[in-house]
């Protein structure tokens, strides 16, 4: 890629209008002048593909279910081995987890039979109303202290992955794997529900969301090392996770 071309993340978040209107106009300028509107263009075919072939049904079907189940909600404090040494300035949450059962997955070994072509791996949130009500939030939803919310991917043939927010405190959670250690194998099978629902806390700002995928094995503990790096400089809202080559990342920003 030519240093002087518009970097993917900020062509994907100007197609998701998640940036600021003069930082918008700037970056659609740049992308004009370099002739770049075919990537957005692009982008807005992924999207419609991917609702096309990933219907959000089944994920919803199962989120109400689990939000009808009304199952108590517990603090699960996270290993804090697995995210920052104990002098770290970015801390780990304890995060309140509504606790469903849900079976060990076997990496799927025919990615090139289940990958398709022009798709990319998806992060989706839902936020739970109680009752059996479920909402899709999408990037740059607006997110409150108490709110339930269930996480979701979209693998698009990705064979293993894992799951981080950090939020306004600059504090990083490991969402999936739960227990850290190797990223978790990943389902071929649309939007597949993570199998813990999370309560917002009090945090100000945002949240913000990361999906992370590859085709090869990796660690959880290189993405929680990115994002508490990202954290630390202060750019978790707006930058990508600094990652080695060959991981895929997708991020959803909540406002709070």
């Amino acid at each position: 890629m030519s240093p002087d071309r518009t970097p993917d993340y900020l062509v994907e978040r100007l197609h998701a209008g998640d940036l600021p209107p003069d930082e918008a106009a700037r970056v659609r300028a740049r992308l004009e002048a370099e002739g770049g509107e075919r990537r957005l263009e692009a982008l807005a075919r992924e999207d419609a593909l991917l609702r096309e072939t990933h219907p959000p049904g089944p994920a919803l079907r199962e989120i109400r279910r689990r939000a009808a189940l009304g199952a108590p909600a517990r603090r699960r404090a996270r290993r804090p081995l697995l995210l920052v040494p104990v002098a770290a300035a970015v801390a780990l949450a304890a995060v309140l987890v509504l606790r469903i059962p849900g079976g060990h997955l076997a990496p799927d070994r025919r990615d090139e039979d289940t990958r398709m072509k022009g798709l990319a791996p998806r992060l989706e949130v839902h936020r739970s109303h109680g009752g059996g009500g479920a909402e899709e939030l999408r990037e740059g939803a607006v997110a409150r202290e108490g709110d339930l919310l269930q996480l979701s991917y979209v693998a698009a043939g990705r064979r293993y992955g894992a799951v981080v927010s950090v939020d306004g405190r600059g504090i990083v959670t490991l969402h999936w794997p739960e227990e850290g250690g190797p990223a978790a194998p990943l389902a071929q099978a649309g939007a597949v529900p993570l199998p813990h629902a999370y309560l917002l806390d009090d945090a100000p700002a945002f949240e913000r969301f990361f999906l992370v995928t590859g085709d090869n094995a990796f660690d959880s503990a290189t993405v929680v090392e990115a994002a508490r790096r990202l954290a630390a400089a202060g750019r978790a809202r707006q930058d990508p996770l600094p990652l080695p080559a060959g991981l895929d990342q997708r991020a959803l920003l909540l406002v709070k």
